[in-house]
């Protein structure tokens, strides 16, 4: 039942992943910085979840639990942020107001690239929650699936 439980957890990372994928790159919804540091912990649990299946340790599976955990952080954070609850990352947040008072010429001397994503801004959202509030929904559900694969028993039960 471990076994299971653990690639049904890595199975979700992975769906979250192709998912985000598919915003990019069918969707055309380019990531912004802090999505991209949601993806990564899903990577992390993937890999954990082909591990397990060769080595069922509960270790590991506590270490599939904490990189969706991470994920579920980053997301919880990224939510503040584009709620304007509080202050994200310099290199992917701010407004127009900003750059008021600039001529052409020194926003043309910008080291921005021209599809700077920004972290603060709402790209797509479903039933008033962010792609980065779903993340976070999603992975601390994928935390309680790997919890229960590392509590469940590493091996059958006889019946007699």
């Amino acid at each position: 039942m471990a076994r299971v439980l653990a690639g049904l957890a890595a199975a979700g990372s992975g769906a979250l992943l192709l998912g985000a994928l598919a915003f990019q790159y069918i969707g055309g919804l380019a990531p912004c910085h802090l999505c991209m540091y949601q993806r990564y912990p899903h990577v992390v649990a993937v890999v954990i979840g082909i591990v397990v299946l060769a080595l069922p340790k509960r270790a590991l599976m506590y270490l599939g639990a904490l990189a969706p955990l991470v994920s579920a952080a980053v997301g919880i954070f990224h939510t503040g942020v584009e709620r304007k609850w509080w202050a994200g990352p310099a290199n992917c947040t701010g407004s127009s107001s900003s750059l008021s008072g600039m001529s052409g010429g020194d926003l043309l001397s910008l080291d921005t690239p021209v599809n700077l994503v920004m972290c603060d801004q709402v790209a797509w959202s479903l039933g008033g929650l962010s792609m980065a509030s779903w993340n976070a929904i999603a992975s601390v559900i994928l935390v309680a699936i790997w919890i229960a694969a590392a509590r469940s028993p590493q091996k059958p039960r006889m019946l007699l």
